[in-house]
This record gives C-alpha cells, structure tokens and sequence, in this order.
C-alpha cells in the first residue's frame, strides 16, 4: 500500500543567471552550500548516520538510486522521509509485504463507462512520483521486486503493452533488512546492480542512541522545510557529470572493479578463493560518477583516489557474490573490499 506526501511550499525562488556559465557557476555554488544545510534541517530530526547521510546525497545528487540494508527500529524509513521532505518533490511511501502484487506498484488498467462505449483506462500505481521509498523491499517476493526494474532503469511501467513514462526526476530509495533475518527474500542480481549504492545502517553508539531516546519521548518531531527544487535537481546532475576527471582516476575506478572478478588475469588470490561473482561494468561507472558528486559536495572541482577509495564498498557491496568457503571461514564483503582498496594500487601513489 502507499502513503502519498505532497510537497510542502517550496523554497524561495532565486534568480536565473543569463548566461550557462553563470548559471553553472551558480548551481555549483548552491550545492556546495546545500550540503551545510541539508545536514542542518536533518540534524533537527537525525542523530548521528552521517556518513550514511552523505552517500545518500551522493546518490541523489548523482541521479542514482540507493539501497539502504540495516536491522529494525534504526531510522531507516524516518532517515528516507526526512530527505524526500527536503527536496521539493512528489512522494511516495510502498510498504513491501509478501502479498504485493506488481499491478499494486506499476498500475493498472480498470473499465471505465464513457459515452456509448466502455473504455479500458490506465490507474497509475505509486511509482509515479518523483522519490520512492520501497520499504522493507525483501519482504516481497522476486516476481513483486522485478516489477521496479523497469522503472528503476528505464524510467518507464509498461501496462497492458503501452508504456507510460515516469516523472523526473526519479530515485528510489530503498530499505531493506538483513537477509539473515526470517522472512526475507534476495533481491535478484539485475535488480541490485541498478542500486547505484548499498548504504549500511549500524547501531548508534551510545551517546547517540541516549539523545535518539531523549529526544523522541520529550519533543514533539521537527517539521523540515525543502530547500532544493526539481529544476535544481536538474541542474545538480548536468553539473556533476561535467566535473572533469584524470584518466588515472578512472582507471583506478575500473581496476577496483575488474579485480572483484575471480579467475580472471590479474584477479587476485583472495577473490579466486572467496568470490563468487564479480562487479560488472556499472560498478565503475558508479564510482566514478559518485566521486565527481562526492567531489562538489566537498567545495571540489576535481576526483582524487579518496574519493574513489570512499565510494568502493557502498558501490560493490552489493555486487560482490562471495561462496560458500567465505562463509564458513565468517568473512564478509566488506572485508573483501578493504582488501581490495588494500591491494589495488593507487595509480598516483
């Protein structure tokens, strides 16, 4: 089922630069800015999750989308509707459960009585906003989880042989509980390499957790106020893409890549031995495109290899398979990818 959320009233309206350089210069000015305060609206609402926070930006401003993996009861869909309240756009809450049918998410088609005639009139779903928030997304099995595939990579449903086109811009934000837990289903390989990141929620340390508690059974919640438009948005990723990047950096991205790849030339000894499947090509393709974001957000106008390094496990996490040999001798992918940051040399080192 869905909670639609209409935007509140937007943020004030600036003035357009004439000219595309002034207006490049303008939008990279804003979203430098924009990450002081966006971290200042959510701090009125999260505690703590900062880098959490900023892979997510990383990911929106990027036109990505994000997969969020974290037990229960950690913020995850407070963290998701906190955000979208910040960006003046249409949103959209879809609890997955084991019932969900793909016409409950894409739409569907009903009969409809006009003059003289019965009509067949497509019932758009709640996939039609501009940020998504699938909730608990492996709570619903694969057939349910394939339906956002489509719509994640092409930004189109298709219904009874007609496609219908998305609003834009388009994220989904995804949450997710470990598979470990009962009632969970894997999410299907294709679907996971359209997640630009798989962001991990841990527990708050203690401090954090006592001011969580403090806040929340003494205060009423804070309402946020949008600071970005979906023409900034727009802007946001036009100007990201033409951060300028070394040829080095990009090959440090795609060697971090192909190295994931067991039993290729050059794979390394631990990946021939604990992995299953490699990260593909969009893997590098991710980083490279989140360290340019990484990069503004950060008063940047260039990569260096930190933000490649920054970006490897929220990028390949969720694209490395390991075998069972890795499970029985307790490692996990985040191990795998410290050592490959660890082996990989960095090309300007």
């Amino acid at each position: 089922m869905s909670h639609p959320i209409h935007p509140s009233p937007g943020p004030e309206p600036t003035p357009t630069p004439t000219t595309p350089f002034a207006l490049e210069r303008e939008t990279v000015e804003r979203l430098t800015a924009g990450r002081a305060r966006i971290e200042a609206e959510l701090a009125r609402l999260i505690v703590g999750q900062k880098e959490v926070i900023e892979q997510i930006l990383i990911a929106l401003f990027a036109g990505g989308h994000c997969l969020i993996t974290g037990a229960p009861g950690l913020a995850k869909t407070l963290l998701v509707r906190s955000i979208a309240q910040i960006f003046h756009l249409k949103f959209q809450r879809i609890q997955f459960t084991p019932d969900l049918m793909p016409a409950d998410i894409t739409g569907t088609e009903i009969l409809q009585d006009a003059a003289q005639r019965r009509l067949m009139v497509f019932v758009p779903g709640p996939i039609f906003a501009n940020i998504i928030l699938a909730d608990e997304i492996n709570r619903t099995p694969p057939k349910t989880q394939a339906a956002l595939l489509e719509a994640m990579q092409e930004h189109q449903v298709t219904a009874a042989g007609q496609r219908h086109a998305l609003e834009e811009p388009f994220f989904v934000l995804a949450t997710q509980n470990p598979i470990e837990m009962e009632g969970t289903y894997p999410l299907p390989e294709a679907q996971l390499d359209r997640f630009m990141f798989n962001v991990v929620m841990n527990y708050l340390p203690e401090h954090d957790e006592i001011e969580v508690v403090r806040r929340t059974t003494a205060e009423t919640p804070a309402t946020l106020s949008p600071l970005f438009t979906g023409e900034n948005v727009f802007r946001f990723h036009a100007v990201v893409r033409m951060v300028p990047i070394a040829k080095e950096m990009v090959r440090y991205a795609v060697q971090l890549a192909a190295a994931s790849r067991p039993h290729q030339a050059g794979s390394p000894d631990f990946i021939n031995q604990w992995v299953n499947w490699g990260a593909g090509t969009r893997a590098g393709q991710c980083m490279v495109l989140g360290a340019k974001a990484r990069a503004l957000l950060q008063g940047r106008s260039h990569v260096t290899a930190e933000d490649i390094r920054t970006l490897a496990a929220p990028v390949l996490r969720h694209r490395i398979l390991l075998n069972y040999r890795a499970e029985a001798e307790g490692l996990g992918v985040d191990e795998i990818v410290r050592r490959l940051v660890d082996t990989v040399k960095d090309p300007l080192a």
